[in-house]
């Protein structure tokens, strides 16, 4: 992992189309909201995803709080295949003020199923 980018610099790489961000929480929550121009692989299946950066120049890693996603950063900078930067998002999108967008679903969240 190459270190913690806050706010204004992830905004500008945003702007520069300089990243990959990516977001490593649920679907669902991505799906409610999430930064424009971001990908979803979740945390737990990043793992085996992972060579899917290989690619990449400059990644950035966003999760609710920036907690989780310096783990995932530390994940992608430790791939064999991948030579490129990676950094955390420290604020986390709680701390991301910039616009926000969510994905449109055909299916009606009508919550759990019954248990019973």
């Amino acid at each position: 992992m190459d270190g913690e980018i806050g706010v204004e610099e992830l905004a500008s790489r945003l702007e520069d189309d300089d990243a990959a961000v990516v977001d490593i929480r649920s679907p669902r929550a991505f799906d409610q909201a999430h930064i424009p121009g971001s990908e979803n692989v979740p945390l737990n299946r990043l793992v085996d995803e992972v060579e899917r950066f290989e690619g990449e120049d400059r990644v950035a890693t966003v999760c609710p709080h920036g907690k989780s996603s310096v783990q995932a950063a530390r994940l992608i900078a430790s791939y064999e295949g991948f030579d490129g930067t990676v950094e955390s998002f420290a604020p986390g999108l709680d701390g991301w003020d910039g616009p926000l967008e969510a994905t449109e679903s055909d299916e009606a969240d009508e919550g759990p199923a019954a248990p019973f």
